[in-house]
């Protein structure tokens, strides 16, 4: 009996994997559900202060658990993850190309069509519909981004790839410009094998990094990293961080553009993440004036709306004190009084950078 279950668990796994495949996703595989040795290091590191004011991390049981310990902490009827991967990435060039400095950066996977909550969500409803036609009564909860899961653990217990020195999942074939979309069941289906770690020596992404966000190989302070600093953080930019966030307005990709593993990485063919031109390296100076009609017009169904347009001034603004360009001065001076507090405090510092 129990060899029959494990051969029929693996079955319901390929079943599941082919379906991943045929819903549009390029990689997926099943995650066992164990305490994980990366995921035990959570507590220490949300101790350390790393997590910022991102407090959702810190979300707990009723017995007092963190969720994100382990997913059977969050869901205890849970068995397997179903962990699937689709590519993003685009022709576009890197932010490590850029050179002109009145233009900023948009993190690359803000640049999609349709937020890609969305369209990875849509696709993980059809493997989850197909996982409970396989196994009739079972629980399943899909996520992209919104559970209680530190989605890259599973990834790598799935088998789609290795948890990078840059803290992102990197698979060798596809690389590391992935959306992650898991599937919590109750369902006990056959896990893949983990992905070996291929980082290597390398060291690039620790290297590169502007703020020092990666305090030693695969661990990062969220703190220092431009994603957290442009996104998540309210209120006024830490001022010895602000000359090192450099160009970017909404997100960093710095560490990806110099992965050696994504100097082959394959052009996504999801028709819904082709960028919007208008969201690659925009006007500093057109999105420091955003009123709140044009934010919502423009950033309507986008990630970008996640900074909210006070944050996407403050950083455009900040953006203009690094870029060396005294022709800001004049729109700056005059943002000095902008009615936001923030954004006038940003202005404020950006003339007196672009003044030494």
């Amino acid at each position: 009996m129990a060899e029959q279950a494990v051969a029929a668990g693996a079955q319901i796994a390929q079943t599941v994997q082919d379906a991943a495949r045929a819903a549009g996703f390029d990689l997926a595989g099943v995650a066992p559900i164990g305490r994980f040795p990366e995921l035990g290091r959570l507590p220490e590191w949300l101790a350390d202060g790393h997590a910022g004011e991102m407090r959702y991390l810190e979300a707990r049981n009723p017995t007092g658990e963190l969720k994100r310990s382990a997913v059977e902490v969050a869901f205890p009827w849970a068995r397997s993850v179903v962990v699937c991967a689709i590519n993003y990435n685009s022709a576009r060039p890197y932010s490590t190309d850029m050179r002109d400095p009145e233009r900023g950066w948009i993190a690359r996977y803000a640049w999609t069509r349709e937020d890609y909550h969305k369209t990875v969500l849509r696709k993980l409803k059809q493997v989850e519909t197909r996982l409970r036609e396989e196994v009739r009564g079972c629980r399943t909860l899909a996520y992209v981004d919104t559970g209680p899961i530190v989605e890259r653990v599973y990834a790598k217990y799935a088998g789609v790839g290795w948890i990078g020195k840059n803290t992102c999942i990197i698979n060798e074939q596809v690389g590391s410009w992935l959306f992650l979309g898991v599937i919590v069941t109750s369902a006990e289906l056959e896990p893949s094998l983990p992905a070996p770690d291929r980082c290597g020596t390398c060291t690039a992404c620790i290297e590169a990094c502007p703020t020092g966000a990666l305090t030693e190989p695969y661990r990062m302070d969220a703190t220092r990293c431009i994603s957290y600093l442009t996104i998540e953080k309210r209120g006024s930019l830490p001022t010895e961080m602000r000359a090192a966030i450099g160009q970017h307005v909404f997100g960093c990709d710095i560490c990806q553009d110099v992965c050696p593993w994504n100097r082959e990485a394959p052009r996504a063919t999801e028709a819904a993440f082709e960028p919007r031109p208008e969201l690659v390296n925009p006007a500093l100076a057109w999105v420091a004036e955003l009123d709140e009609e044009a934010f919502a017009n423009t950033f309507r169904g986008s990630p970008v709306r996640r900074a909210r347009r006070s944050g996407l001034r403050r950083n455009a603004v900040t953006a203009m004190g690094n870029s060396g360009r005294r022709e800001f001065l004049t729109q700056l001076e005059r943002l000095c009084e902008d009615p936001d507090p923030v954004v006038a405090e940003h202005a404020r510092w950006a003339v007196a950078k672009l003044r030494q």
